[in-house]
């Protein structure tokens, strides 16, 4: 080895203060040609470390073959270039700490493939795919509906005559893109695909950063996934997760013998709920490898959108914590400083760098302005999950209707703050695993009443301001909860009721995504307006929604008992006949057929002082009706 390297002083300057986001074209493994020889350049950052020397299938991993060379610039960035050594080289860092004699093999940090778990080595990998997408236009977040399904990569689909094998993503390319599509949905939320040493974390305890697990391919299997999805006009969004690490050995944990990547203190750095390191956000250097990795997806995999994990758990130093289990921050309070200021960043320096890609977090409590700009306070953030009206939603509608009357205000809160923030409405995965069964079995009653109450369910989620997100499996009723060794239940589309609730959720995708309407005030207040949010005696709410010239209109009402209701009135702002364009009782949906004939003309009757018009209607049970008027501009 010689003193070749890719790093400027530049580089250093960047990565010391926090602001290099483009680390992955430095650090790691990168084919490279050094005075005509072809070879490999390895940089690693442990600036704790004694030596460190590269060890892999090409030297017997020998601790001793290879040794790096530490830079003399104080980086702590040890590197060096081995000729000879090609793609598909298996490697890790042997290191040799500056303290208690501490030896450990690590895997690269910034390794582009790992091998297969439980395997833990990283490969040498050139990122070199030709993109076939260049016609795919990315969605602007503000202006267009967003209909997001989350998908688990290794249990949407499985080998039927072998459950137990995971598809990798050529295996999967073509089948998901064509269902997605004829689903209707806009987007698709993969659960992390980055590295993971356990499956069952679902990849929410990720070891690399800069790598698809390799259960689903390679790299290159990966970016043809979504190049295929994006060839039909899918867009990609990924779960990342920049709040833990595991323990792994192999992993970031205690890396050249220090607590490099975490916090020293366990009070700050070790999670209690997941047993797992916190990232030490006040670090430069650490902002620098998570901003990256960020920048990562977004430019080497094309990737549309980031949905951060656990944002909560960043912003609270308190998060999961007793009294006396944690440190207050330099002004006394709970508020996670640091992890504050590393999240405005990432948000400041990827809409600075992709002002096409959107953010989302996933916070759960009532953190004020995620979805503001950090220079006006807020977190940056473009759009946030709705957990409030998840957990409302589901907690009302897991109750016998009888009972429903006496928790209206379940249906009704949400609309009182739907405005403060940009909210995405989920129901995700979240809700389907840990003993609390399917949307489908979370439902009452017997079988007709529980496809009427999902149907109902998914129909008030797509008809409620906020962009959609539904977990696979509820499109079509899954029985059981997920479990992430097993595929799907695709066998259940042979049966009636599944069948059609996934003809309804199509159609439900096909009338948000065409109607101006239900999409183009998500955020804002004036595109929705209360008909009627009082009537808890019949469980009925109703209300309208507009587009932003509030020339398109639509009248939504949802009856949530299984008794119909016959001459309903309620009020519209606009006379003539109103036509019914879409009712989950429908025969086509598995419903009884009840319902107003296809239109319902309004009389010029006054609706308590609000509206000039009334419609009188049957409310078909345990269902949501849909109207549009004729002549929208009369």
């Amino acid at each position: 080895m010689n003193n070749f390297s890719l790093i400027t002083e530049h580089d250093i300057y960047l990565f010391k203060q926090g602001r290099h986001f483009r680390l992955y074209e430095k650090l790691g493994a990168h084919i490279v040609e050094n005075e005509g020889v072809k070879g490999t350049y390895f940089a690693v950052w442990a600036p704790n470390a004694k030596w460190v020397s590269v060890i892999g299938d090409f030297n017997n991993w020998n601790n001793d073959a290879f040794l790096l060379n530490v830079r003399q610039d104080e980086s702590g960035i040890w590197e060096g270039f081995i000729p000879d050594i090609n793609p598909g080289a298996m490697y890790k860092y042997h290191i040799v700490s500056q303290y208690n004699n501490y030896t450990v093999d690590k895997a690269d940090p910034f390794a582009f493939c790992c091998q297969m778990p439980s395997n833990t080595a990283s490969v040498v990998c050139d990122l070199n795919y030709q993109w076939s997408d260049a016609d795919y236009k990315k969605k602007d977040w503000k202006t267009t509906p967003l209909s997001i399904y989350e998908v688990h990569l290794g249990s949407w689909k499985r080998d039927p005559s072998n459950p137990e094998r995971v598809l990798s993503c050529d295996e999967v390319a073509e089948s998901l893109a064509e269902y997605v599509k004829n689903m209707g949905f806009t987007d698709i939320e993969f659960m992390p695909i980055m590295e993971h040493p356990f499956y069952g974390s679902w990849g929410y305890q990720t070891t690399g950063y800069f790598a698809p697990s390799r259960r689903y391919g390679t790299p290159d299997n990966f970016m043809r996934l979504v190049d295929a999805l994006h060839q039909q006009n899918i867009g990609i969004i990924l779960d990342w997760v920049p709040s833990h690490f595991p323990s792994d050995e192999h992993g970031l944990v205690f890396f050249d013998g220090t607590h490099l990547f975490e916090h020293s203190d366990p009070k700050k750095g070790f999670h209690p709920d997941w047993k797992s390191c916190i990232f030490n956000f006040g670090r430069n250097e650490i902002r620098s490898f998570l901003i990256s990795s960020a920048m990562f997806w977004l430019e080497k995999y094309h990737i549309d959108g980031l949905r951060v994990d656990a944002v909560a758990s960043m912003l609270y130093l308190d998060y999961s914590r007793k009294p006396g289990e944690w440190i207050p921050n330099e002004k006394g309070g709970r508020e996670n400083l640091e992890a504050i200021e590393f999240l405005r960043q990432f948000n400041e320096w990827v809409h600075k760098d992709y002002p096409e890609v959107f953010t989302i977090a996933e916070e759960s409590t009532a953190w004020p302005m995620v979805t503001k700009p950090p220079e006006t306070g807020g977190l940056g953030f473009n759009m946030k999950w709705n957990m409030g009206w998840m957990h409302d939603v589901l907690d009302y509608i897991t109750k016998e209707p009888v009972h429903r009357k006496y928790h209206h205000s379940k249906l009704t809160f949400s609309i009182w703050y739907a405005f403060t923030e940009n909210y995405i409405l989920p129901l995700s995965h979240d809700e389907v695993v840990y003993g609390k069964g399917s949307l489908l079995q979370k439902m009452p009653g017997d079988q007709w009443q529980k496809f009427a109450n999902l149907r109902l369910l998914l129909g008030y989620m797509f008809m409620h301001p906020g962009r959609k997100l539904l977990f696979m499996g509820g499109e079509f009723g899954q029985n059981r909860e997920w479990n992430h060794d097993l595929s799907l239940d695709w066998h259940l589309f042979m049966e009636h009721y599944h069948s059609k609730l996934s003809m309804f959720v199509k159609d439900l995708n096909t009338l948000y995504t065409n109607e101006n309407a239900l999409y183009e005030c998500d955020f804002e207040n004036n595109g929705f307006e209360w008909i009627d949010f009082n009537d808890a005696e019949k469980s009925i709410i109703s209300y309208m929604r507009y587009d932003k010239s509030r020339q398109e209109k639509m009248a939504i009402i949802c009856n949530f008992t299984p008794v119909p209701r016959y001459n309903y009135k309620v009020g519209v702002p606009l006379g003539g006949q109103w036509k019914e364009i879409l009712n989950s009782d429908a025969k086509d949906y598995g419903g009884s057929g009840q319902g107003n004939m296809g239109f319902v003309d309004a009389a010029p009757l006054s609706f308590y002082g609000k509206f000039d018009y009334s419609l009188s209607v049957t409310l078909p049970p345990l269902a949501i009706v849909i109207f549009k008027p004729s002549n929208p501009s009369s």
